[in-house]
C-alpha cells in the first residue's frame, strides 16, 4: 500500500471551513458601528435584532437567555445571536463590570442569500485561539468610530468572524434550497465540497465522499467541480495534502517525517506525487525555501501569482533572448 491506514496527525490541520469558498462569493456588511459593551450590575436587555449579532466577552460575565438556551459568557467566549432571535441579558456581578464587543452584521452568499443559514453552528463557543485574537478584538473595540463603519473594520471583523465560524462549525446544511437558482445551487455544492476537502485533506476517501454527498450525478458533479477549480475532487485533495507537506518541509521537517505525517508509507511515492503537483521534489522545495530566506526568489516567484506545478525558467540564448 502507498498510504498508511490512519494518515491524520494531531499537529497537522487543514485550511479551514471557508477555505474552498471564493472571496467574491461572500459579502460582509456591518450594519452599524461596533458596540463597546461596558455594563454594570444594573444593566439588562430584552430585544430582537434585525441582523446577526456577534458578542464577545472581554471581562466580567454576561448571563443571557437566548431563545430557550441559558448562556453564561466569560472572557474569551463568543455568542452568535441570529437575526430575529429574542435574547435577554444581564450582569450578575454587583462588583465587576461586564465588558466586551458586539457587532451587528450580514454575511451574504452571491449577494442575496444569508450564508450563515447554510451552516449548522454552535451559538456559543470558547474561542480556541483567544491569545492571538484578544489583542485584535480589543483594538477593534477601541478604534471603531462611534457612528460609522470603516474599511479596516470590515477586514478586521472578517478575521474575527472567521475564527468564530471555525470554532462553531458543526456541519453544512442541505444545499438543495429552493431559494438558489440552478447555477447558484451547483456553485454552492462545489464550494461546500471544496471547503470540506480543504478543511480535512488528510481524511482518507473524502474526495469520493463529497461526490456521493452532492445532489448531482457523480460524473456531472466531477466535471463541474473540475471546470470551476481546475482539478477533480481527488486531485484537489491530493494538492491540499501537498500544501500541508510544503508547510511541514518549510518548518524544517524531513522528507520521511513529512511523508509519514501525510499518511504515506512509501516516501518515494510521496516524493513523486509532490513533484507532480508542486513541480519540484520535496528536497527541491526545501532548497527554494532556503533561497527565499536569503532574499532570492526562484523560478520567477518574485512577481505575480504563483501557479503550481512550478515551471522551470525560460532558457536564454547568448543574445539574451529567451529560446
Amino acid at each position: 500500500m502507498d498510504e498508511t491506514e490512519h494518515p491524520a496527525d494531531a499537529n497537522t490541520a487543514g485550511a479551514g471551513i471557508l477555505a474552498g469558498l471564493p472571496v467574491r462569493a461572500l459579502d460582509l456588511t456591518l450594519t452599524r458601528s461596533a458596540i463597546r459593551m461596558k455594563h454594570s450590575h444594573s444593566w439588562s436587555i430584552d430585544k430582537v435584532n434585525s441582523f446577526h449579532d456577534l458578542v464577545i466577552c472581554l471581562s466580567g460575565q454576561g448571563v443571557y437567555l437566548l431563545g430557550d438556551q441559558h448562556v453564561s459568557l466569560t472572557p474569551g467566549m463568543a455568542m452568535l445571536i441570529p437575526a430575529g432571535t429574542r435574547f435577554q441579558g444581564r450582569n450578575p456581578d454587583p462588583d465587576l463590570l461586564y465588558t466586551g464587543l458586539a457587532q451587528h452584521f450580514r454575511l451574504d452568499l452571491f449577494g442575496r442569500h444569508d450564508f450563515l443559514a447554510r451552516l449548522h453552528l454552535r451559538q456559543v463557543v470558547t474561542l480556541s485561539r483567544w491569545p492571538m485574537l484578544e489583542p485584535l478584538v480589543r483594538h477593534y473595540r477601541a478604534t471603531a468610530p462611534a457612528s460609522s463603519v470603516t474599511m479596516s473594520m470590515h477586514h478586521a471583523f472578517m478575521v474575527i468572524l472567521n475564527e468564530f465560524i471555525e470554532d462553531a462549525f458543526l456541519d453544512w446544511r442541505d444545499t438543495q434550497d429552493a431559494t438558489l437558482d440552478q447555477s447558484e445551487g451547483l456553485s454552492m455544492a462545489v464550494m461546500i465540497a471544496a471547503a470540506r476537502i480543504a478543511a480535512e485533506p488528510l481524511q482518507a476517501g473524502l474526495a469520493e465522499q463529497v461526490v456521493r454527498d452532492a445532489p448531482y450525478s457523480d460524473v456531472y458533479f466531477r466535471r463541474e467541480f473540475r471546470r470551476r477549480l481546475g482539478a477533480t475532487p481527488a486531485k484537489y485533495q491530493e494538492f491540499k495534502r501537498m500544501e500541508i507537506g510544503m508547510q511541514l518541509l518549510e518548518a524544517g521537517k524531513g522528507v520521511s517525517e513529512t511523508a509519514t505525517r501525510l499518511g504515506f508509507a512509501d516516501v518515494y511515492y510521496f516524493s513523486r506525487l509532490f513533484k507532480r503537483h508542486i513541480g519540484t521534489s520535496p528536497r527541491g522545495w526545501k532548497n527554494q525555501v532556503r533561497l527565499r530566506r536569503d532574499g532570492h526568489w526562484p523560478r520567477g516567484q518574485e512577481d505575480g501569482e504563483i501557479l503550481y506545478p512550478l515551471r522551470p525558467p525560460p532558457i536564454h540564448s547568448p543574445t539574451g533572448a529567451p529560446e
